[in-house]
């Protein structure tokens, strides 16, 4: 464009400055639309006769007459041509952004990744299968016995374990990928193992932990009854009365995960003569005792929940754990057990974040991913500082677990509290910013999100556990 191509004095009005333009596009060689917005603009003739000393009229010109008559609209508008904007590498997921798992020990960090490898190797593939049906599939008990072996060892189990944080990690690695899974190592490695190995005498540990140590024998932990439990320790009304050195028990017991295909169960009653509760290591095939699943549950569908009848079950004097005489040694088991699901919480929420931003990573909508959303991006933070307070929450636990050797009640049922609580609002925001898909099992997060319910709801209501902290702080009991 040459100096003095458009001669204005003054600024021109729209309606000229359009005609000046039309004209000077049609003498050219291409075809110029002109649009019709373009009327609208004033045009200065100090910015043209810039323009015409930085451009040339034929090649703007040609570059104009390949622009649809949207593009020019803008162009007339002031607006510049839009520039593709290039997607964003996606970071991978990562749920310790705190690196709060970074000062593990070498045996700790190796346990985790055994069990991780193991959950998304053998585990992963069958978890909405195994909450679809309703079972658990018994094929896994070797490799799982195999699984000890590597991460536990048989020789090195205790009750309470040494290595408290070690020991925790698998349930949270566990309940990250499935929480079936981990109430079925729970019953049979903490509860039912743990009462044998804190309860038992030296026979019973021959003759009962050592198979279960190798899961060639499963356990499976009964106290809660079909009318009582909240009120388990004042109102447990399965009785057990000794006839020479035989003990008749008679009952009946609710919940008892693993119980459909345990070997063994730990039962718990009350001796009519002198009140107070004791264990007993009841076989499957004893006569009178007979167990039925529990059916039409919404969360942990892959635990075999078991309904027990015990109708005049007998039982030797060998079959007593003697190392229990009132239900304070059975509320210090409940203790590093209930530590335990706040472990369990924690790792079910991290994986219910983890799912939730792969899936929105990946789902598109209006042309992006929904990851790229301002109020999913809301709602991702949302749920990571949730996750990471809770990875750090129970990381001290563990560590003062470790230090003392147990854990009292105060600091186990607010773990359990708090730490259920929070997982409870993290699995809602993932099975919410999913849509639709947040209740199909297809995506996990609906598997989570229903086993939750199940963590929040065992070891305890978050009620009584509430009012033992409450009675701590406050020095005043709120029981009935």
């Amino acid at each position: 464009m040459q100096a003095g191509l458009f001669s204005f004095d003054q600024r021109v009005a729209p309606a000229d400055a359009h005609e000046a333009l039309r004209t000077t596009a049609a003498s050219h060689p291409f075809s110029l639309p002109m649009p019709n917005d373009l009327a609208t603009a004033d045009i200065d003739r100090d910015v043209l006769a810039r323009l015409s000393e930085k451009a040339d009229v034929d090649q703007l010109l040609g570059a104009l007459s390949d622009l649809d008559e949207d593009e020019l609209d803008r162009l007339a508008d002031g607006a510049r041509p839009q520039k593709p904007q290039r997607p964003s590498p996606t970071p991978p997921v990562n749920a310790d952004v705190y690196e709060v798992f970074e000062g593990l020990t070498d045996a700790q960090e190796a346990t985790r990744e055994t069990v991780r490898s193991f959950m998304q190797a053998e585990v992963e593939p069958v978890a909405n299968d195994m909450w679809e049906d309703g079972t658990f599939p018994k094929d896994l008990i070797p490799k799982a016995g195999a699984l000890f072996d590597e991460v536990v060892g048989r020789d090195a189990y205790t009750f309470p374990s040494d290595d408290p944080i070690r020991t925790n990690l698998i349930s949270f690695e566990m309940s990250r990928v499935e929480p079936s899974f981990c109430t079925f190592w729970g019953v049979h490695t903490l509860l039912s193992m743990g009462s044998v190995a804190l309860f038992g005498s030296e026979a019973q540990k021959e003759r009962f932990l050592e198979p279960m140590a190798a899961f060639d024998m499963i356990g499976s932990w009964a106290l809660t009854e079909p009318d009582h439990g909240s009120d388990v320790s004042q109102g447990l009304a399965t009785t057990a009365r000794r006839e020479g050195d035989t003990w008749v028990l008679d009952g009946a017991k609710k919940w008892a995960g693993n119980a459909t295909f345990a070997d063994v169960t730990v039962v718990w009653a009350r001796d009519e003569a002198d009140g107070c509760i004791k264990g007993f290591l009841v076989e499957q095939e004893r006569p009178g005792y007979h167990v039925e699943q529990i059916g039409g549950k919404i969360a942990k569908r892959g635990v075999e929940n078991g309904l027990i009848e015990l109708d005049g079950v007998e039982l030797p004097e060998a079959n007593r754990l003697p190392g229990v005489s009132h239900f304070g040694d059975v509320s210090a088991q409940l203790a590093t057990c209930r530590a335990s699901v706040a472990w369990e919480a924690a790792g079910l929420a991290t994986g219910a974040y983890e799912k939730a931003l792969a899936y929105c990573n990946e789902r598109t909508q209006f042309g992006k991913p929904t990851s790229s959303f301002q109020m999913v991006q809301d709602k991702l933070v949302t749920m990571l500082g949730k996750v990471t307070a809770l990875q750090t929450f129970v990381m001290q636990l563990g560590r003062l677990e470790a230090g003392a050797g147990a854990i009292g009640n105060e600091r186990s049922s607010l773990a359990k509290v708090w730490a259920c609580d929070t997982m409870r609002e993290v699995v809602s925001i993932a099975r919410g910013i999913m849509g639709g898909n947040g209740i199909l099992l297809d995506h996990d997060v609906a598997r989570l999100f229903a086993d939750a319910e199940g963590v929040y709801s065992y070891e305890g209501s978050r009620e009584m556990n509430a009012l033992i902290v409450g009675r701590a702080i406050t020095g005043q009991s709120a029981f009935v």
